[in-house]
């Protein structure tokens, strides 16, 4: 795996912010957001192209504006 400093800096603010939505999602039993967060928090460390992990994680954070599911 090729770590450099873009890929790191993503990575943490993609954790921060995977962590926001993990425990959001758990407080209010929200599966969308409890899945985008353990995601955010786990992807940047199996993708290297930093393009498609800043897609990737785009993605996952609109995923809960977009995606209404109620339990």
């Amino acid at each position: 795996m090729n770590f450099n400093m873009t890929t790191l800096l993503i990575g943490a603010v993609a954790g921060i912010l995977g962590a926001a939505y993990f425990i959001y999602g758990k407080k209010e039993q929200r599966p969308v957001p409890l899945l985008s967060g353990a995601l955010l928090c786990v992807l940047p460390y199996f993708i290297d192209n930093v393009l498609v992990l800043v897609l990737v994680c785009l993605g996952l954070l609109v995923a809960p504006f977009v995606i209404k599911i109620e339990l």
